[in-house]
């Protein structure tokens, strides 16, 4: 059984994610996008967090550093703590990211995995004490990992926190139970920028239903919360 999964985002009004932000003020400002973004976040208190791969190497920078020898490394999965108190799923098909350490702020990293990936990427991420999850093909079975997610780290509560891509994705599968947006007191209006929710040409106005539950402001923030449920 999948936990309830809330997608977290805090945009402009123009519905931009804020990451090409440049001239006088913009370091400002991210920061402060930064801290209404992590308040609604404690506010929410999930078990677990999702991102991709983009934002997950904005958080660890980490080159590649495999054992010179290694055990074949168990699959499809290994799980070095199933007590943390929080755990930061990162979605990374082909293992391009590297860690330094196992957690992300105190939070446990786990990363999900394709069935290409090698064996010594395997060991390197268990050897650092990080938790990794890998999928049946190289495409990651989001419903699939979920479940399994639930089952073995308890999970009740997750939130989908991640680009346009990855938000678009666990949409399109129909594994979002609600939609939290929060917007900024702002319009970008840059050319090209990337969007808090993307899934190809054909979208994903005629596959959802939303249900809005509230609507209210904090700091000058707004905040719209809606249920999610696929239509026909």
């Amino acid at each position: 059984m999948k936990p309830r999964v809330t997608c977290l985002m805090l945009s402009s009004l123009d519905g931009r994610l804020g990451s090409g932000l440049a001239g006088d003020g913009a370091k400002e400002e991210i920061s402060a996008r930064g801290r209404a973004f992590e308040a609604a976040h404690d506010e929410l208190s999930p078990d677990a967090w999702i991102i991709g791969r983009v934002t997950g190497a904005e958080m660890s920078r980490a080159t590649a550093h495999p054992p010179a020898a290694f055990a074949a490394p168990p699959r499809p999965h290994h799980f070095a703590t199933r007590d943390a108190g929080a755990y930061g799923i990162i979605l990374d098909p082909s293992g391009k990211l590297h860690f330094a350490k196992p957690d992300i702020g105190g939070d446990h990293v786990v990363v999900l995995l394709g069935a290409g990936v090698a064996d010594s990427h395997l060991a390197e991420l268990a050897a650092d004490g990080v938790s990794y999850l890998v999928s049946g093909g190289d495409e990651i079975d989001l419903a699939s990992a979920l479940e399994v997610l639930a089952r073995e780290l308890k999970l009740d509560h997750v939130a989908v926190e991640g680009g346009g891509g990855v938000n678009g994705a666990f949409l399109k599968a129909g594994l979002v139970d609600e939609v939290i947006v929060l917007i900024w007191p702002s319009i970008n209006a840059i050319t090209g920028e990337r969007t808090i929710f993307e899934a190809g040409e054909e979208g994903l106005a005629a596959r959802l239903k939303l249900d809005l539950r509230s609507c209210e402001a904090k700091d000058g923030v707004v905040w719209l919360r809606y249920g999610v449920s696929m239509r026909g």
